[in-house]
């Protein structure tokens, strides 16, 4: 794939340049359109943006280019924009108190000049849909309505949906999404890496049946407009799955797609099964299509890329070369081991060439334990589909993230990929929880 940069128009005196064009004689039959390019309306026009120099550091395919709407917003997890083109940025922490950040462009050079927060909780998950904001602790689901301007009425006292889901602080992140059928779609992690006796500990065997299946390890679905939901009133959609930060609701074949965590510790455990590099590069990072019932398999397999096959887990009774058959779903794609798809979205905007349109982009959060092989992903990768199955190969889409080629450790990443969203204009958005810096990717034709 051919890389490159595209620059709009760049530099310090953008704004100048902003102000004058809008005063410039123009013939009377641009009038209008030019007027309009003065507004401060994202909705109803694409304002000329000036993308940074330098794209933000970021390597993209040509024709693409970057700008950096906000930094330092704190450790910004998911994101989603409104019909406006306002972004609520949903902290994994609370910073001042405040967990969803809500940034505004009153200018329209897609760079945020306003900022506020609200909600006194952190966490993950947050969407849009039916003019309804929706926000999720790592408890607990909050629904909030939007007025006529897309801004939320009432910050203080938002709707509680979901209450009481399983927190014990290891894939506790409850990421969600809605479907067209006023459904909400909740991860909720395993809290374990192979529902082992004894978690992450050498020698100890895995549980069967894996009495965490009842209540994690799985997508619950809950109605997007009842109060006070639980366990007992929502339904186990899916099950087998270790932790998905990354999932959407594909439009264009109505179904739930996912992105799975894949285990650790292969070497560590079983060093006469797995050596160093196996374990740094295994198992899959793996898409699942969804439909009720779905069962991935976690704990009792995985999924190994190189043979293309799901493979019994060492802690029950697997070696390497054990395979399944039957029984549990297979991946739509698979990516290479501990890349961490912490974001998914399927692109259905009109900015972007049609290679791109209802495919797959995925944010790779980047790895911690690939050692000795150099820390790998902190980019965007992109999947070409049709008809709801991938088209081809995956590919980087954006990459430069990281600051350099070699991390040794994840703390050395300058940043660190997260949320996806797409913006009334096609636009796609990316968010960092490192540094807390939201880019805008545009293309220009």
């Amino acid at each position: 794939m051919k890389t490159g940069s595209s620059q709009i128009q760049s530099g310090d005196n953008r704004k100048t340049y902003k102000k004058i064009r809008c005063y410039l004689f123009i013939p009377a039959t641009l009038a209008l359109l030019q007027l309009n390019s003065c507004t401060n309306n994202p909705a109803t026009h694409t304002p000329t943006l000036a993308a940074d120099a330098d794209n933000v550091g970021l390597v993209l395919p040509t024709g693409f280019a970057a700008l950096k709407v906000a930094d330092s917003t704190g450790n910004a997890r998911h994101i989603a924009v409104n019909k406006n083109g306002d972004i609520f940025i949903k902290l994994e922490e609370p910073r001042q108190g405040k967990g969803i950040v809500v940034l505004t462009d009153k200018d329209g050079d897609g760079r945020a000049d306003g900022r506020s927060s609200f909600a006194d909780y952190g966490g993950t998950g947050i969407a849009i849909k039916n003019d309804f904001l929706y926000a999720s602790s790592n408890t607990t689901v909050f629904r909030y309505k939007l007025d006529a301007k897309q801004q939320v009425t009432d910050p203080l006292h938002p709707d509680t949906l979901v209450s009481g889901l399983i927190d014990r602080g290891q894939h506790n992140s409850k990421s969600l999404t809605l479907d067209n059928n006023g459904n909400i779609y909740v991860n909720i992690g395993a809290y374990s890496n192979a529902c082992q006796e004894k978690d992450r500990t050498k020698g100890s065997p895995g549980m069967q049946p894996c009495p965490i299946l009842d209540s994690a390890g799985g997508i619950w679905q809950f109605k997007a407009d009842a109060m006070h939901q639980g366990y007992g009133t929502g339904k186990r959609y899916a099950t087998g799955l270790r932790n998905v930060v990354g999932l959407d609701w594909n439009q264009q074949t109505n179904a739930l797609y996912v992105m799975q965590h894949g285990r650790d510790n292969l070497h560590d455990f079983f060093p006469e099964l797995y050596d160093v590099k196996q374990a740094a590069e295994l198992p899959a990072e793996t898409m699942y299509k969804l439909s009720e019932g779905s069962d991935c398999g976690w704990p009792y397999i995985y999924y190994d890329q190189f043979q293309e096959k799901k493979m019994v887990m060492p802690e029950y009774g697997g070696d390497g070369k054990k395979e399944v058959t039957d029984k549990y779903e297979n991946p739509v794609a698979t990516f290479p081991g501990h890349l961490a798809p912490n974001g998914l979205l399927f692109y259905t905007g009109d900015m972007f060439p049609e290679h791109y349109k209802n495919g797959a982009f995925i944010a790779f959060h980047g790895s911690w334990n690939r050692a000795p092989e150099p820390q790998a992903g902190f980019m965007v990768a992109f999947v070409p589909f049709q008809n709801g199955v991938p088209s081809g190969k995956w590919e980087v889409f954006a990459k430069g993230f990281a600051g350099r080629e070699n991390i040794a450790a994840p703390g050395d990443a300058a940043h660190r990929p997260c949320g996806l969203a797409q913006g009334p204009d096609g636009s796609l958005y990316v968010s960092d929880d490192k540094m807390g810096t939201i880019y805008r990717i545009t293309y220009k034709k």
